[in-house]
């Protein structure tokens, strides 16, 4: 006997089978069911940027231009040659004033003086600019100049006094006359005291470098 023939092409049911309990994502035994959505269509989204580009590097990671921090603090200034003579330039004319009032008060010099001058200009200048051999050689000058300054207003101030005038007037009237009267009474004592604020003001600078 013959068997009925089935019609062709009959229909398929969705998902490989038939509704399991009014399910219609259920599939066939054995078969891994999809997942069904949960209801929040931000679920399986990537998480939203913090606006910080460095949030997703793991701890120790250093920044995206090399190790370590990105800008360094930068070291403190030091070295400055120009500065350090600009401040020797002061300090000696500021110790070369002081130095002429104490050698026009007690009318006569004083080596501890002239040896704190230099000193003082050495130590200020190479403690900003360092111990650069122009900053020094310029603070043994200066320190020369700044003794020969005192000697000059401790003059002014003795002329001053014998002379019953003002000593801004022998400053700024007879300033030839102050320094032909250091020339006629300048000494082996006088340029010793010179040499001694040159001297003191190497051995300032090395102090403070």
């Amino acid at each position: 006997m013959s068997q009925p023939v089935q019609p062709p092409n009959q229909p398929q049911q969705p998902f490989g089978g038939q509704p399991v309990d009014g399910n219609p994502y259920a599939g066939q035994p054995g078969q891994p069911a999809p997942a069904a959505p949960t209801g929040n269509p931000y679920g399986q989204q990537p998480p939203a940027p913090t606006g910080n580009p460095f949030a997703g590097q793991q701890p120790g990671q250093g920044a995206p231009f090399g190790s370590g921090a990105p800008f360094a603090p930068a070291p403190p200034a030091r070295n400055n040659v120009l500065l350090g003579v600009l401040v020797a330039l002061g300090a000696a004319i500021v110790a070369g004033i002081l130095y002429g009032v104490i050698a026009g008060s007690i009318e006569r010099e004083v080596g501890y003086a002239a040896v704190g001058v230099g000193f003082l200009v050495g130590f200020a200048s190479s403690k900003i600019g360092g111990s650069n051999p122009a900053v020094i050689g310029a603070a043994a000058v200066f320190s020369i100049g700044a003794v020969y300054l005192g000697q000059l207003v401790g003059i002014s101030m003795v002329l001053a006094d014998l002379a019953q005038i003002p000593f801004s007037e022998v400053i700024g009237d007879h300033f030839g006359t102050v320094t032909e009267a250091w020339s006629q009474e300048a000494d082996f004592m006088t340029y010793l005291f010179l040499a001694l604020g040159a001297i003191a003001a190497v051995g300032g600078a090395k102090k403070a470098g």
